[in-house]
């Protein structure tokens, strides 16, 4: 029994379990997102986009085009509406460094740089 209470009380799982409800949590409204918002404009501009009726044989290929729309449209929604805001809003709480990269150490501690590795090559 141990072994099961440190590994359910060690951080990872604490922190994958509080992910997986927040996951789950934020699912809904991409889902919402999704079906109330960007499917009835779809729909306005081009009628139902529903491929269900499309079949070869036995095979549904027209319930997977639909899974396959919803996927883009969800992802699309998270990207736009989560992640590109959140990637501007750290870009502005911290900016990232010039480009160039870090500006030239002053010429005393290039000194000491060169010795010290002259001093590990021995």
């Amino acid at each position: 029994m141990a072994g099961f209470r440190d590994f359910i009380l060690r951080g990872n799982v604490v922190d994958l379990a509080v992910g997986v409800i927040i996951g789950a949590a934020f699912g809904g409204i991409v889902d919402s997102v999704t079906k109330d918002v960007i499917t009835p404009i779809i729909a306005s501009m081009g009628g139902q986009p529903d491929f269900s009726t499309i079949t070869a044989g036995p095979i549904l290929i027209g319930n997977f085009l639909n899974a396959v729309i919803a996927f883009l449209i969800k992802a699309a929604v998270v990207y736009f509406v989560i992640v590109k805001p959140f990637q501007l809003m750290m870009n502005k709480l911290y900016p990232p460094p010039p480009p160039g990269g870090p500006p030239p150490a002053p010429p005393e501690i290039q000194l000491l740089t060169e010795i010290r590795d002259a001093l590990k090559a021995r």
